[in-house]
């Protein structure tokens, strides 16, 4: 087995992947999967952190009927759900799971700490963040740039239903092209829709690469991790 390129890595995971081809709800046959490559990675000595999106319950920014603080608190709630249900696969799959959150309840979660979560990391815990930033207006994409730099992440690993970062919607533009590299000036420039701009510009600041590739063989976390070509690395201007 190749040895790891990273030693730290930040998962994100949108909540219509944990849900499969259904689009709603949760495919735990799938979530399985992904959870026995987080196992290989860690008995590799990866350290795993996971950020879960909420979509495949609810998705605050399209809540028209609602003031958008309170969609935004309906939509890190159900990021949590998401995250209660992931750490019971990792759990069976034979990894120790702690589901942190942004928001105080401790009765299912502990409230985040980030020394915590770096002592869980480096005892080879699977970390996992529920609850977005704890505050309306931001993304879970923003939630898991913002948890990557806080932990030391080496990268981001943004597991996708796309293979990687083209130079325009492939399902409109037939000849679009995959990017290997791409710098996040130029994403940022081009408007390429990798993140969010907030999670964009905050891990381009603090120098926190990320590398987009596709969900759809989640044994591509393991390629990701031991440094396959699989995606499309963002970062540095001078990659």
């Amino acid at each position: 087995m190749a040895e790891p390129v990273y030693r730290r890595v930040l998962l994100k995971l949108s909540g219509e992947a944990l849900a499969g081809g259904r689009g709603t709800g949760l495919d735990f046959a799938l979530m399985g999967r992904i959870c026995g490559v987080l196992k290989e990675c860690r008995d590799l000595g990866v350290q795993m952190g996971v950020v879960i999106g909420g979509g495949n319950f609810w998705r605050g920014a399209k809540a028209d009927q609602m003031e958008r603080s309170r969609a935004d608190q309906m939509g890190m709630l159900a990021t949590i759900m998401n995250c209660l249900a992931f750490g019971e696969c990792c759990e069976r799959s034979g990894l120790t799971a702690r589901v942190m959150s942004a928001l105080e309840m401790p009765a299912v979660a502990e409230f985040y700490d980030r020394r915590k979560a770096v002592e869980y990391l480096e005892a080879g815990d699977v970390v996992i963040f529920g609850g977005g930033t704890g505050c309306p207006y931001f993304s879970t994409d923003t939630g898991a740039a913002l948890r990557a730099v806080q932990i030391g992440a080496d990268v981001i690993l943004l597991a996708k239903n796309i293979d990687g970062v083209y130079t325009a919607d492939p399902a409109k533009v037939p000849d679009a092209k995959r990017y290997d590299k791409v710098s996040y000036e130029e994403v940022l420039a081009k408007k390429l829709g990798v993140m969010d701009l907030t999670a964009t510009s905050l891990a381009m600041d603090n120098h926190v690469p990320a590398l987009v590739f596709a969900l759809k063989d989640p044994r591509n976390i393991l390629r990701a991790v031991t440094g396959e070509a699989v995606g499309t690395l963002v970062g540095e201007r001078a990659l």
